[in-house]
């Protein structure tokens, strides 16, 4: 994770202060396990209240950095400030400002039922949203694209792809986790946007992701209406476990945002896509140069 490479670089920061992780995933805490500073790591169900409250009550805490996704927000908060926490940085989404309502509702309704838990309480929150995330083989959205750029020769869009998006490297939100940690009176009770270099159209994003691949597509652009319905036909037939509905809507949707804000109180200056996708796809190039070599 790159926020971590920036947090054991400040030593004196690291030397001054002791961490605490919580996390689901035993292999990721077999990763902090390495890390050069004290801590504790604690491993289990984040959707556990009583997990959550053995871990906020085993010591002081000052400070809770959220990075688990907006949908585990209500629990983790309440749990940490029940117990002391006095400062929350939480990595939400822009997707908050869908022109979707049932996109956006679930986001809107869960902040607001954070800021009125904790009204009153001398709490400090600051809310950071980054836009489609991207920079490793892991990630959701950017990555999916190049293997299928990689793959299909004959590649469908809906309505030609011509859609402006700004994708942030994962580097680029690391170095931001970072800033806004160490300046908890800049930063205080404020939300910022955290999105990529400047805005690129999907369909160039796909062109660019070509041209490293070395490869040519020939992309077919179907209508908006065809691609819903099919995400449609996907819910009902899988009882409702397969939900691209909202995929196909914000795919189609422009999300282009400032980052003046952050760029004005703790410099962010993200990389541009093409710049920042490259090493993406000189990783999976190399993954896929070892999976043939083993085989």
């Amino acid at each position: 994770m790159y926020f971590l490479e920036f947090l054991i670089k400040d030593k004196k920061y690291c030397k001054q202060n002791e961490f605490a992780f919580i996390t689901g995933s035993k292999k990721k805490a077999d990763k902090l396990q390495n890390l050069p500073m004290t801590k504790i790591i604690a491993v289990g169900d984040v959707t556990d209240k009583e997990f959550l409250d053995s871990f906020f009550k085993e010591k002081h805490y000052d400070t809770l950095l959220h990075i688990a996704g907006t949908r585990l927000t209500p629990l983790l908060s309440r749990a940490a400030v029940e117990h002391g926490v006095k400062r929350l940085i939480l990595v939400h989404t822009t997707g908050i400002y869908s022109k979707y309502k049932r996109a956006a509702q679930v986001y809107v309704e869960k902040e607001a039922e954070l800021r009125k838990f904790i009204k009153g309480k001398g709490v400090t929150l600051t809310i950071l949203r980054p836009t489609m995330i991207y920079g490793n083989l892991e990630d959701k959205n950017v990555s999916q694209f190049i293997r299928m750029v990689d793959k299909l020769r004959i590649f469908p869009v809906v309505n030609g792809a011509r859609y402006e998006l700004q994708p942030v490297h994962a580097r680029d939100l690391g170095k931001a986790y970072y800033s806004v940690l160490l300046q908890p009176e800049v930063t205080a009770n404020k939300e910022y946007t955290l999105s990529g270099g400047e805005p690129i159209m999907l369909i160039d994003m796909l062109k660019v992701m070509g041209r490293y691949l070395k490869v040519k597509n020939v992309f077919v652009s179907i209508p908006f209406w065809f691609a819903y319905l099919g995400a449609c036909v996907f819910y009902g037939v899988s009882f409702g476990k397969m939900d691209y509905r909202e995929k196909v809507q914000r795919l189609c949707e422009p999300r282009t945002f400032s980052y003046e804000k952050a760029a004005e109180d703790f410099g962010y200056s993200p990389m541009s896509f093409p710049e920042g996708v490259k090493e993406e796809i000189e990783m999976y190039l190399q993954q896929k140069k070892t999976a043939r070599s083993s085989s």
